[in-house]
């Protein structure tokens, strides 16, 4: 069995050392020792209830009632198949309703686990949050192969947008 909880300081380095693999192969962002402790508060870790072990994490990165957006959702290799990542988008979704949330975004390269969990695709300059937030310092900004998902209703303004990256990802199809 899996539980989920929230993310504590000490287990930063269990965190890092589950994300570490996945960055390597380009799969998620690399997040360093000080800014998963920086960030540990948006983290929720899955443990295997028999030994405490933290097989999983997951982060929700707030931008406002309007957005929020469910990142570095990692789940140890030998711990596929329990279920932790299902329970982990679930305990996210979850803190996004405690703080109202009215709409809740991913961006993934494994869009059917998500869309059995009620999310849809959506068009990336739908969401510039994101865009200025992470995507903006990616170097696969105009080639990113990663498919935009949303569950809720996607804000209708969310503040300023800048022509000189949404123009582009208009161009691409993003």
């Amino acid at each position: 069995m899996v539980r989920t909880r929230n993310a504590v300081l000490p287990d930063v380095e269990h965190i890092h050392a589950i994300i570490q693999p996945y960055a390597q192969k380009g799969t998620l962002l690399p997040r360093t020792l000080a800014e998963l402790c920086e960030n540990v508060r948006d983290f929720v870790v899955a443990e295997n209830e028999e030994n405490g072990k933290i097989i999983g994490c997951g982060a929700l990165h707030l931008y406002g009632q309007h957005l929020a957006e469910i990142r570095s959702i990692a789940v140890d290799p030998a711990a596929k198949g329990l279920g932790a990542g299902r329970k982990l988008v679930e305990a996210l979704l979850e803190e996004a309703e405690r703080h109202h949330v009215t709409c809740v975004c991913l961006f993934t390269r494994i869009p059917d686990f998500f869309g059995h969990m009620g999310f849809s695709t959506a068009s990336r300059q739908e969401l510039p949050d994101k865009i200025y937030k992470d995507c903006v310092h990616c170097p696969n900004l105009f080639a990113c192969d990663e498919v935009a998902m949303v569950r809720g209703a996607i804000p209708q303004h969310t503040g300023p947008r800048d022509p000189q990256i949404l123009i582009p990802l208009v161009r691409l199809g993003a």
